[in-house]
């Protein structure tokens, strides 16, 4: 049960830092279009994050006295089960630690400029098309569902993020070279997403995850025909960061949860 919950933490956890991440362009987009544009695919990815809290929030629940004791070092959550309250969708990613949280990597990258940010988002979108096409044949049903609604949404990032990277890197000099640089420099960061993990090792073994080394071959083709149309280079530097699904992240995701969990962290228990 908690490789299960684990596994459901990955995906939720994901689809709501690359939200945060994104929702910081809100009111600050290059033009009105496009601001409303990313801010709705911000949307998207907390609205997937909601369903996946909600899935984990029930498996938590499953889990005895001593068994949510031992998963979670956050005392706030501790002293919920103390209490004998069942969590929320709100309990998991307000209450929980940076050590808790088992995103990769990728997704908690600083915005840069414009070009960093759709580098970021392209990389993750290709991934999660695929990733989202296979996982609704799931044996666990809640994810499968969560994979076919959500894969109508990330079939539209895909396409927004692969414009966006064509129009800037086939775009004027100093778009293509910002373009190049994003994609450098955000590339180190695309080898976790294919990393399995423990929980996704021990749930592939019960049809509830996928083996991502399925996606390698279709992800890489993809890139490769976008960058290439968008006269782009993939790097050759084969150095990848990872650690995020183990919950050892970069500084920066310190400083979001600072910002996310503030206002529940200081009145705790708030409703509207």
């Amino acid at each position: 049960m908690s490789a299960h919950l684990t596994y459901t933490l990955q995906l939720a956890d994901n689809a709501l830092i690359l939200g945060h991440r994104i929702s910081e362009w809100c009111g600050h987009g290059p033009i009105l279009e496009q601001d409303i544009a990313i801010t709705n695919i911000s949307l998207d990815h907390i609205g997937q994050a909601r369903s996946l809290y909600q899935h984990a929030a029930g498996l938590f629940n499953q889990l005895s006295v001593e068994e949510k004791e031992a998963y979670t070092s956050s005392e706030q959550i501790k002293e919920l089960v103390k209490q004998g309250k069942e969590l929320t969708e709100d309990d998991l990613p307000y209450f929980r630690d940076v050590w808790d949280y088992r995103n990769v990597l990728l997704v908690e990258q600083p915005n840069g400029n414009w070009a960093d940010t759709i580098a970021r988002s392209f990389f993750y979108d290709v991934f999660y098309y695929l990733y989202y096409e296979l996982l609704q044949k799931s044996t666990d049903t809640q994810l499968a569902s969560i994979a076919e609604k959500s894969l109508k949404e990330v079939a539209y990032h895909r396409r927004w993020s692969s414009e966006w990277v064509i129009r800037l890197g086939d775009g004027t000099e100093e778009s293509h070279e910002k373009m190049q640089d994003a994609v450098n420099n955000i590339w180190a960061y695309t080898g976790e997403l294919f990393n399995m993990s423990e929980a996704e090792t021990t749930m592939l073994s019960e049809g509830i995850s996928i083996d991502t080394a399925e996606l390698k071959t279709n992800w890489t083709e993809y890139v490769r025909q976008i960058l290439e149309e968008a006269t782009l280079t993939i790097p050759e530097d084969e150095f990848m960061h990872k650690g995020g699904k183990q919950t050892r992240h970069s500084e920066y995701l310190g400083f979001i949860l600072t910002e996310l969990q503030y206002v529940q962290r200081a009145y705790p228990g708030m409703e509207w």
